[in-house]
C-alpha cells in the first residue's frame, strides 16, 4: 500500500500561501486584491 501523497504541514502551507508570501511579490499582491474585491471571508491561507 503506497503512502498517502498529502502530507500536511503548517508551516511549508503558510510559507507558500500565506498572507505575507502574497503580499510580498507584486503578482501576489494582485491575487489578495482580486479576493478583496469578490468579498472573501479568507483571502490566504
Amino acid at each position: 500500500m503506497p503512502k498517502r501523497t498529502y502530507q500536511p504541514k503548517k508551516k511549508k502551507r503558510a510559507t507558500t500561501h500565506g498572507f505575507l508570501a502574497r503580499t510580498k511579490t507584486k503578482t501576489g499582491a494582485r491575487v489578495v486584491q482580486a479576493r478583496r474585491r469578490k468579498g472573501r471571508a479568507k483571502l490566504s491561507v
